[in-house]
């Protein structure tokens, strides 16, 4: 179904949209806290808390390269603590200013620290409302996850916002036109991260030269799927895009996705008989990819996410 918001006039194109919430938002100032979770493989994941020591929990899944710094977080967990609830960002492995300890790192399929982080707060706290929130590629997996465990999973309620529901398309769009801007952008970041490694372990990779690496489907093939146990980046799209999952969602859960997203093309947007009961889709003609832009002024911009998001999850917290 179409969905209510509405793109700010003077910031109406894809990249417009998603530049602007990505480079000229202010990142809200939210007081956190950090918790290093270990992991059972010997490896740790960093958890970013708001202040309030009580309440319902929404775990805050950020996106590629992201982390609690990034504006898109910031943004929720301030509208989390308007709510007087508290949120958690759980940092993908590597992503929280300090490398993981072990060779392998994090990827769009990968479900397991989420597991272990739900498991960890419902045994801490059994009677704590629980909720997620996935952005892109934390998006992905959150759904990824909902999708196999079904109905035994304790969350209340999850929302997925700009989800590359079928990772061979957005592969395939960030090559072309502009968005390979965002490509260029994120390898940069992948690259650099991989060589900082290297530096201090031995990977087993079979490419020495990382800038040889060009866009997506490269890095996934040579260090993506060699690293997490994948035959190839075909093998690592096919069963880790979270589009294949949403029928076996039982938790409610809403998707928030703009058609003129600029990392995938429509065709990659679920079609209603793959949406379980349980989910509910809003499609926008507008908002790019993470974007969501609206307001009167330029000066005065309003960030739709941030009322959206805790918007449906308070009908289930």
């Amino acid at each position: 179904m179409d969905g209510c918001f509405k793109a700010a006039w003077w910031c109406r194109g894809p990249h417009g949209q998603t530049l602007w919430a990505r480079l000229a938002r202010r990142p809200p100032h939210v007081a956190l806290w950090r918790e290093r979770l270990e992991l059972p493989d010997g490896d740790f994941i960093d958890l970013d808390w708001t202040e309030k020591g009580s309440g319902p929990i929404v775990i805050v899944l950020h996106g590629l390269e992201g982390s609690s710094e990034s504006p898109y977080a910031r943004g929720l967990l301030r509208a989390i603590e308007h709510r007087g609830w508290r949120g958690v960002v759980m940092h993908f492995r590597g992503c929280s200013g300090e490398p993981n300890r072990l060779a392998r790192s994090y990827h769009s399929g990968d479900t397991g620290d989420l597991t272990f982080l739900v498991t960890t707060l419902r045994r801490r706290e059994p009677r704590a409302p629980l909720a997620a929130v996935g952005f892109s590629l934390g998006g992905n997996v959150l759904l990824k996850w909902l999708g196999k465990t079904g109905g035994v999973t304790p969350l209340h309620a999850a929302v997925a916002v700009s989800v590359p529901f079928v990772l061979h398309s957005a592969a395939d769009r960030l090559q072309l036109g502009f968005s390979r801007i965002y490509q260029w952008q994120l390898l940069r970041s992948l690259r650099h991260a991989v060589d900082a490694k290297r530096r201090r372990m031995e990977l087993p990779l079979k490419i020495r030269d990382l800038s040889t690496l060009k866009n997506f489907r490269d890095f996934d093939e040579y260090i993506t799927a060699p690293l997490h146990g994948f035959d190839s980046a075909n093998h690592y799209y096919t069963v880790s895009s979270s589009r294949q999952y949403l029928g076996g969602v039982t938790v409610p859960t809403l998707l928030l996705h703009a058609r003129d997203d600029p990392f995938m093309t429509e065709a990659a947007i679920p079609r209603p008989d793959e949406l379980s009961e349980s989910v509910t889709l809003e499609l926008t003609p507008h908002g790019g990819h993470v974007g969501f832009v609206a307001g009167i002024w330029p000066w005065r911009p309003r960030y739709w996410l941030d009322e959206r998001i805790p918007a449906y999850l308070a009908r289930y917290l």
